[in-house]
């Protein structure tokens, strides 16, 4: 099984530059950036077998990144935008 990479430069990858910018000019979408990796990063230590929480915790979890995800988006979409 192979396991897809879901950090933010492969998920939005022609955003990067705004990504890079957004993370040295704005406090609040850095945390969430942070957190989104931390997430991620969890998600794919589950995802490999080395942790195997309950599916209610993996779901959870699931939709913390997803949530993140879609903030940040917006954030950049909205820097874009300006």
């Amino acid at each position: 099984m192979t396991i897809q990479k879901h950090d933010l430069i492969h998920e939005l990858p022609e955003h990067k530059d705004t990504i890079h910018d957004l993370k040295v000019s704005n406090a609040h979408f850095a945390r969430l950036f942070d957190e989104y990796h931390q997430v991620d990063k969890e998600m794919h230590r589950i995802e490999e077998n080395i942790e195997t929480p309950s599916d209610d915790y993996t779901n959870q979890r699931k939709h913390d990144r997803l949530a993140l995800k879609d903030k940040l988006q917006k954030m950049i979409l909205a820097s874009i935008a300006n």
